[in-house]
Parts: structure tokens; C-alpha cells; sequence
């Protein structure tokens, strides 16, 4: 996210404002270039919060999932060995094996059933894992385009205080829109 600190909007709206009470045609254009940057910048910084609140928001519910998973895992197991207990117990002679050999195939029955849910829960961790770093790669690149947005509004700023220099206006309109296509690229 943006350091920014919060007072730098309004100085390079104050330089805008100097500029656009000079009359110059030039200078206007430059004070309204930066208008633009400021306005691309706060929205491509809404993107990059958006993208590492959802990055957060799918990390944690993999995370609970992974909880489900585990638990699964482990009452899967608790049946295994409680199946394989009845399997001895059925397999010695006696009165009660048949018993023991009907609660050992009810218990295989549900094992099945609860290895079937554990595997479907990982599937549904690892996707959620994947969607998070979708985000978190998409929070990478927005950081990036945001960063060269704000440079962009610093540099066209250069060309208020210096006058009506074209370079820096130029080269401002250049990163903003490197930082524009960034942050498209963002999202293909």
C-alpha cells in the first residue's frame, strides 16, 4: 500500500494552483495533467487494497479449511483403526462374530465416506490458496503501478515549478501511463 503521506496531494494541488493563477496555456495543461494523475493514482491505490483484502480474505478461509481437512483426516482415521478392531475381533471365534464382522463393514462403509470428504476439502484448500495468490500477484503489480503513478505526479510537477519546462510533463505522462497499462496488465 501507498506511504504516502497525506499532505502531498495538496502540495502539488498548491503548485497547480500557482500555475493555473500565472494564465499559462502550458501551465494549465500541466495543472490538469496532474488532476488526472492524482485521480488514476487514488484509483489504482482502491485497487491494490481491494487485491490484499481479497488475498487475506482467501488465505484465511483456506486456513479454515484446512481445519475441516485436518479433522476429517482425523476421524477417517479414528474409524480405520476402531474397522480394524472389529475386523479381529470377528475373526476369533465365537458367538459374537458375526456382530463384530457387520460393525467392521459399517464402519468400512463410513470411512469411504469421510476419505471422499477429506479429499474434497484439500481440493478446496489448495483452490483457495491459488485464487490467493492470483491476488497477491495482482497487490504486486498494483503496488508497482501506483508507485509510478505517484513518481509521474512528482516529476509533472517539475514542470510548475520550473516554468513550463516540457520534459517533465512529458516524462510524467509517460509513467502515469506506463503505471495506467500496469495496472490494466494487472488484471489479464
Amino acid at each position: 500500500m501507498s506511504d504516502e503521506s497525506p499532505s502531498e496531494h495538496f502540495e502539488h494541488a498548491e503548485h497547480a494552483e500557482h500555475a493555473a493563477q500565472e494564465g499559462s496555456p502550458f501551465l494549465l495543461t500541466v495543472s490538469v495533467t496532474i488532476a488526472i494523475l492524482a485521480v488514476v493514482a487514488a484509483s489504482v491505490g482502491s485497487l491494490e487494497t481491494v487485491e490484499t483484502a481479497a488475498t487475506l480474505t482467501e488465505q484465511n478461509a483456506a486456513g479454515l479449511l484446512q481445519n475441516k481437512t485436518s479433522d476429517a483426516w482425523a476421524f477417517f482415521q479414528a474409524k480405520s483403526i476402531k474397522k480394524g478392531a472389529f475386523d479381529i475381533a470377528a475373526h476369533q471365534a465365537g458367538a459374537s462374530a458375526a456382530y463384530f464382522l457387520q460393525e467392521a463393514e459399517r464402519l468400512e462403509r463410513e470411512s469411504i465416506d469421510l476419505r471422499t470428504e477429506a479429499t474434497q476439502l484439500e481440493q478446496k484448500v489448495e483452490e483457495r490458496l491459488r485464487v490467493a495468490e492470483q491476488h497477491e500477484h495482482r497487490h504486486h503489480i498494483l503496488t508497482v503501478a501506483v508507485t509510478l503513478v505517484h513518481v509521474a505526479i512528482a516529476i509533472t510537477t517539475v514542470a510548475i515549478i520550473t516554468k513550463g519546462q516540457r520534459w517533465p510533463w512529458q516524462a510524467g505522462i509517460a509513467l502515469g501511463a506506463a503505471g495506467a497499462i500496469l495496472a490494466t496488465y494487472a488484471y489479464f
